[in-house]
């Protein structure tokens, strides 16, 4: 196997993991608000804090292992959404969650082609790209500023 299959092996794989963890933090977010609602709460002491922390933590850390950083704080946040509004209005474009969403995912492409920079550009484009296209040259500075503001250490 070539080094390029092995790399789109690898990014399936992160891919499909990416997707098995989403799809368990739905699964874990809709079975805590059911149980809220339809079971009595339980005696102090009963449940154990650290058991309803797990899957948040599992996904954190294979989010980690995938190159994808934790949320920003606000100010982190603020100053992403402020340099990609400096770069178009249209790539926020009222939705700064969705922003935040699109830039971590891109830091997992950063993480995941590290020694591939058009490749990191293609992706960039494509998954900033909606209803708005943009071309390369955009997605070269949405590309540095996720990597400025939400991934440096990648």
């Amino acid at each position: 196997m070539s080094t390029g299959q092995g790399r789109n092996v690898n990014h399936r794989s992160a891919i499909a993991l990416s997707a098995a963890l989403v799809a368990a933090a739905g699964l874990t977010a809709c079975g805590g608000s059911a149980k809220s609602e339809s079971l009595p709460a339980a005696p102090a002491g009963a449940g154990s804090p650290s058991a309803e922390q797990e899957p948040s933590k599992a996904i954190a850390d294979a989010e980690a292992r995938l190159g994808i950083p934790p949320k920003p704080d606000a100010a982190t946040q603020a100053r992403y959404v402020a340099a990609l509004d400096a770069i178009s209005r249209d790539i926020v474009n009222g939705k700064p969650e969705r922003a935040v969403s699109r830039g971590r995912s891109t830091c997992g492409t950063i993480h995941s082609f590290p020694k591939d920079h058009a490749k990191q550009v293609e992706q960039t484009r494509q998954r900033f790209s909606g209803a708005t296209q943009f071309n390369a040259a955009q997605a070269e500075k949405i590309l540095q500023a996720v990597h400025t503001h939400l991934c440096p250490k990648n």
